[in-house]
């Protein structure tokens, strides 16, 4: 893991400057993440503090982030403990992941009280705890550690703060020679408690990278490799073994104690990528380096961080939607078998009819009977199948019913295809635009799931909707100065086509091709911002990745809503067609601003 403590210790040092910062506004975007708008130096800044069981980090931020209608308990408890106040001092623990931010607040008593927000960036068991010093009492914190969960450290309001687990590892910063002397004399012990008779006590230990990360805290394997490496690239020949490795150590802390950092990402020659908030020479690849922690931090994790939260809200919902999918053609093979069944209505009509005109050949235990089909011109015999425990009048009527059954079932087969076919495409759009989502789309995509009873609401508890609440919307700019505003779901679909839209703008959409629709805001237009509108309806489509995309276009007037159709859904006519091929760099170029509908 790229986050140790030297990294821990680099932030702590960042998050210095925000002492005596004013903490004017906290959201909670995720359920792991905690954004703190401050003011200090003149301007405000945005502190990310996450628990994220993968991506667990703190640093300053410029990503903007969308917010739940209503806030989470432990947002609503920070607000009231943190919210007006401000930051007195922050500390880490050691050498340890973990930060202490100090917060003073006066109450509506006009009483002070100070609060201590503990964040523990310590991988899957990464928590941010609200505590008062104080009691040492928990006030919450954002991810609960019950008593069936842990037996060691309970994390529930009302419960005392327990800090993880002590390692029994040294402080790097607190070394010196004659300590990392004894440590590295004691080699690596048997189970038993003998030395290994392959390890020489004087020349230290075998391993001296998985020697370091053992009984130094805060080091992460990376920097243990990167020490070693330094300790034998070094060609004094006067040196032993043990000073080489002394020297290495006591540079590489001398840069850490004295706040020297290189914030630095690394891509190696295999494409993994790193951070660290030292040099590392001992991979070869990239490099690139940021003046402070919280930018290295920022170009690592952002786009990895929104992704995965992409990819979870997404995820279920696609799942839900293909699940539906492969129901509904499951019901569509069988409603086909039915309906070629029921194509065969006739034959039933006419075995029936002849077994009547032969009654007089048939009797009771008769199983099959080869009679003349005197419907047929060459006069060929058919052979009827009959149940030998029925009399033959019955077996007569047996057929008739059958007849009756499938021509009757015919016309309400084909209405069911028919509607299992629309689910069908209602889910193709979906999923096509679950694929381009990000996470404000993916709401929205959810809440219309909600509207049509497919998806049950898990926010039980918030009952209110907003009636006037409007979507996002996407707007480019084209090389003509017109605005080209983009749906890239069915709630935003219809924004801009019934409601934003004018009736002489031009709507344009791929032909027959799940996608979004493109309005171009404006009468008057060249050739170029026709192109242009075009190549959003094919990128922002199911045929993104293909060439020659047919895309039609008219005018809005000429664009409406089927009564009872699914949202998203229109039927337009006096359409032209283009046929363009999507060039996402030109897409790219384009000017791009993310709006909310009402202020479009």
């Amino acid at each position: 893991m790229s986050l140790d403590g030297i990294v821990t210790r680099a932030l702590a040092h960042e998050l210095e400057q925000t002492v005596s910062a004013r903490i004017h506004k906290i959201h909670q975007p995720s359920p792991h993440d905690v954004i703190f708008h401050m003011r200090f130096g003149g301007a405000n800044h945005k502190l990310l503090i996450s628990a994220n069981p993968t991506y667990p980090r703190v640093h300053f931020t410029e990503q903007s982030f969308s917010n739940p209608s209503e806030p989470p308990m432990f947002c609503m408890l920070v607000r009231k403990h943190c919210e007006g106040g401000f930051v007195e001092r922050v500390e880490q623990v050691g050498m340890e992941r973990i930060i202490h931010l100090y917060i003073r607040q006066r109450d509506e008593l006009g009483d002070e009280s100070v609060k201590k927000l503990i964040i523990e960036l310590t991988g899957r068991h990464s928590n941010i705890i609200l505590v008062d010093p104080a009691t040492n009492q928990i006030i919450d914190g954002i991810h609960h550690v019950t008593p069936s969960i842990s037996s060691y450290r309970i994390v529930m309001p009302g419960f005392s703060y327990v800090e993880p687990p002590e390692q029994q590892k040294a402080n790097p910063l607190e070394v010196d020679f004659k300590t990392f002397e004894h440590l590295w004399q004691q080699t690596e012990q048997e189970a038993d408690g003998e030395t290994d008779p392959s390890t020489d006590a004087a020349d230290g230990p075998h391993q001296p990278a998985k020697w370091l990360v053992q009984h130094m805290s805060g080091i992460s394997p990376r920097i243990a490799n990167e020490w070693q490496y330094r300790a034998e690239h070094d060609m004094t020949a006067s040196k032993s073994r043990l000073a080489r490795a002394w020297d290495a150590f006591h540079t590489l802390m001398e840069s850490v104690r004295s706040h020297q950092y290189v914030p630095t990402i690394l891509e190696d020659e295999a494409e993994k990528v790193y951070f660290s908030a030292l040099p590392i020479t001992h991979i070869q690849g990239k490099s690139t380096q940021y003046e402070v922690m919280s930018t290295c931090m920022e170009a690592f994790y952002g786009e990895k961080a929104i992704r995965d939260m992409v990819k979870q809200r997404v995820g279920d919902l696609t799942r839900f939607l293909q699940q539906e999918r492969i129901k509904n053609e499951k019901k569509l093979k069988k409603l086909q078998e039915t309906l070629d069944e029921a194509q065969d209505a006739d034959k039933y009509r006419i075995m029936g009819e002849l077994l009547f005109a032969s009654l007089h050949q048939l009797k009771r235990g008769d199983r099959t009977v080869e009679l003349v089909n005197y419907y047929d011109e060459d006069g060929k015999t058919i052979h009827i199948p009959l149940d030998p425990l029925l009399h033959p009048s019955d077996n007569a009527q047996r057929y008739f019913k059958k007849y009756n059954k499938a021509k009757n079932s015919m016309q309400v087969v084909e209405e069911q295809i028919a509607a299992a076919q629309k689910e069908n495409d209602y889910y193709d759009i979906l999923l096509q635009q679950l694929s381009e989502a990000n996470v404000q789309d993916a709401q929205e995509i959810r809440e219309e799931l909600i509207e049509q009873g497919l998806v049950r609401d898990r926010d039980r508890k918030s009952k209110r909707k907003k009636k006037d609440a409007r979507p996002t919307i996407y707007c480019y700019t084209s090389s003509e100065g017109i605005p080209l505003y983009v749906g890239k779901n069915n709630k935003q679909n219809e924004y801009v086509t019934n409601k934003l839209a004018n009736a002489n703008d031009t709507w344009l959409h791929t032909k027959d091709i799940p996608g979004s629709h493109v309005v171009i805001r404006s009468e008057q237009f060249g050739d170029s911002t026709l192109e242009e509108a075009a190549q959003l309806a094919a990128y922002f489509s199911q045929a993104k990745h293909s060439s020659q995309v047919p895309v039609d276009y008219t005018l809005v007037r000429h664009v409406r809503k089927p009564n009872g159709a699914k949202p998203g859904f229109v039927i337009y006519e006096r359409q032209k067609t283009l046929y363009i091929t999507p060039d996402a760099q030109r897409i790219a170029n384009m000017p791009f601003q993310m709006k909310q509908s009402g202020n479009a």
